[in-house]
């Protein structure tokens, strides 16, 4: 639950809290303070207690999202809360679903996961160089995991926030392939983007900091290769995702009650009926159990999931 130091250039702190949540990244400058990303909502009350012992009594000015995912933007609103005063800026592309609160085009209630209601005052556009935390900063567009995603980089340090695009072992899913449109392509222009800036350090959505670019990309290549090879491995990966993600919000969670969410959750609804019509849910379900259990990502007992941490 500590502040990530090593190897982070003055002023850049990384607040990693599990997978649960993104990373947080504060940058403080002499003049400006600023975070990216904000973390799933049950986590918002220890952001609000790291990101208050790291300011020292100043304010927050800014807080930029990479994406709209409710991992990255679900503790947007008590920042908002906290910091009156707070600019919050977020990718291109869903400014309108924002500002109308359609959560059906914000995805939440597809992926079967909540985020409490914020406002955005700017949005982060491709091509832009920004002044944050006294650095200069590159906005990139880096679609793929999300078709409006962008990645951060700072030329003077090489460090890349890289948000779900590139972590140390993969990248996250690929939401556009989950309904039904061609994104892998999109994750490799990204991955060569990321090739092409050369980033001496990767800020990753989830799992720690990490120097070694040019391994995680030929991880990242390499899985990509296996998802166009096997689209069906793609869709089992979302599948275990949606459900693992549930698990580390609820910790423990009855069968029935798994089966009863992923009635409501579209998502999983279509991803079933396109790809395995002839398969009950309940049993795809048992299925998907079984792999993340085979993993040790859950345990189940007496009909009850147990998250394995």
């Amino acid at each position: 639950m500590m502040p990530f130091s090593t190897h982070l250039p003055q002023g850049v702190h990384v607040f990693e809290r599990g997978w649960l949540s993104s990373n947080s990244v504060l940058l403080l400058g002499a003049e400006q303070t600023v975070l990216v990303d904000s973390g799933y909502h049950t986590h918002a009350p220890l952001l609000l207690d790291l990101v208050h012992q790291k300011l020292q009594g100043r304010q927050l000015d800014l807080l930029l999202n990479t994406h709209l995912h409710s991992d990255h933007c679900g503790g947007n609103a008590a920042l908002a809360a906290r910091y009156p005063a707070l600019q919050t800026w977020i990718a291109p592309g869903e400014a309108q679903a924002v500002a109308q609160w359609d959560e059906q085009a914000l995805h939440f209630r597809a992926t079967g996961q909540h985020c409490p209601r914020f406002a955005a005052d700017r949005l982060l556009q491709a091509g832009e160089r920004l002044e944050l935390g006294g650095q200069c900063w590159e906005v990139h567009a880096a679609p793929g995991h999300d078709p409006h995603s962008v990645v951060l980089f700072a030329p003077s340090t090489g460090v890349l926030v890289s948000a779900d695009a590139l972590w140390e072992n993969g990248f996250g899913v690929v939401f556009p392939e989950l309904d039904g449109e061609d994104a892998f392509d999109a994750v490799g222009a990204t991955l060569d983007l990321i090739a092409r800036l050369d980033p001496r350090l990767v800020i990753p959505g989830h799992g720690s900091p990490f120097m070694d670019a040019s391994a995680a990309l030929a991880r990242a290549y390499a899985r990509l290769d296996h998802f166009r090879r096997k689209p069906l491995s793609h869709v089992r990966y979302g599948l275990k995702v949606l459900v693992k993600f549930k698990l580390l919000e609820l910790q423990t969670w009855p069968l029935t009650a798994l089966y009863a969410w992923a009635e409501q959750t579209r998502y999983i609804g279509e991803l079933q009926r396109r790809h395995f019509p002839d398969t009950p849910l309940p049993v795809l379900l048992d299925g998907v159990v079984k792999d993340l259990e085979a993993a040790a990502a859950l345990r189940c007992e007496s009909g009850v999931l147990l998250d394995a941490g």
